[in-house]
């Protein structure tokens, strides 16, 4: 009786053994092939939530414009800049805002300030931009500049 115990005991644990190394490497092999497949995909679909992130501020200091228009009678001029939206320009009387959401304004999707120009190069009123991820003019891709003009 005591043999036969032991006997069982030693054929379950052989049942238990666990993964071979080739179970583990197969396992392993496409761990990597779906890496490679929806890393790129999900990288890419980041990069494009910042550029929209960027176009939708855009829109929204565009509405901020446009009030801030209606009260003062023109826009911003180059200097005042976007602060005018969040701050009362000196010598504005009319100003009746902040015209942006939480009274201050938000950086780029890339932690930098937005660009303002009054007037504008692309548009004949005001021209507002990120120059991207990269910080500089022009680009491809994640890099590319988000303006009003397009």
């Amino acid at each position: 009786m005591i043999g036969t115990t032991y006997r069982n005991r030693r054929q379950r644990r052989r049942g238990e053994a666990g993964f071979t190394l080739v179970e583990l490497l197969v396992v392993l092999v496409i761990l990597a092939l779906l890496g490679g497949l929806v890393g790129p995909q999900v990288l890419r679909y980041a990069f494009s939530a910042k550029t929209d992130t960027a176009r939708l501020q855009i829109q929204n200091f565009e509405a901020g414009l446009d009030l801030y228009r209606l009260h003062v009678g023109r826009y911003p001029t180059g200097q005042e800049g976007l602060q005018a939206l969040v701050a009362r320009p000196s010598g504005v009387a009319a100003w009746n805002g902040p015209y942006l959401k939480g009274g201050k304004l938000p950086d780029d999707p890339w932690g930098r300030p937005y660009g303002y120009r009054n007037p504008g190069e692309h548009s004949s009123d005001y021209d507002i931009f990120s120059l991207g991820a990269d910080g500089v003019v022009g680009g491809d891709g994640d890099a590319q500049d988000v303006g009003n003009w397009q």
